[in-house]
């Protein structure tokens, strides 16, 4: 079992302060399809300013439920996999009650440079291990250190043709998923 969630605090920004990135339309859309189609568990958004998750609601409901819920049956499908949390400690709580398990935390970064998890062990750990397993991907300019360090694993990252690394955060589910996902075919 595999779960995304989308950190939104604690996470920092440019100057490297701990801020709230505020929830976008974008990643929630094209996230919640990633999720779907590499057969994720579900997807977390944690954010902990309430008028964000209100925000997220309304546009998840609008295609799970309003006008968007008749109008594209695929999208309607993916938004069910989608999750609101105010923390990361709420989302480790619930998966935990649902599967009985404790989940592995996976957390991911542009800048991680040491005892790494590659992508072909996470994919045999999801393949062989039947506890759950949840990738933190950060927004802003990384997740914060208290989060990184209190992972089980960190990901290795993503790297390019050169030393150039900043994707959107969506563009880095997808690869991830991807690479996870390809080689063996392993349901998530």
């Amino acid at each position: 079992m595999l779960y995304i969630a989308l950190l939104h605090y604690p996470v920092y920004n440019k100057e490297g302060k701990i801020v709230t990135t505020a929830i976008a339309n974008m990643d929630i859309h094209d996230i919640a399809r990633l999720a779907k189609t590499y057969a994720a568990s579900g997807f977390y958004i944690v954010n902990p300013i309430d008028e964000q998750r209100n925000l997220a609601w309304q546009i998840i409901n609008h295609w799970r439920e309003g006008y968007g819920a008749n109008f594209n049956k695929f999208r309607q499908a993916a938004f069910e996999l989608i999750k609101i949390k105010k923390s990361l400690s709420d989302v480790l709580t619930e998966i935990s009650r649902e599967t009985g398990h404790v989940p592995k935390t996976v957390v991911t970064g542009a800048n991680f440079s040491a005892d790494l998890l590659k992508f072909t062990e996470l994919r045999e750990m999801l393949k062989n291990d039947h506890d759950p397993y949840i990738i933190i991907f950060g927004t802003g300019s990384g997740i914060a250190a208290e989060v990184v360090n209190a992972a089980d694993y960190r990901l290795e990252p993503i790297k390019g043709i050169d030393d150039y690394n900043h994707l959107a955060v969506r563009s880095a589910v997808a690869i991830v998923l991807d690479r996870i996902k390809s080689i063996y075919n392993v349901n998530l």
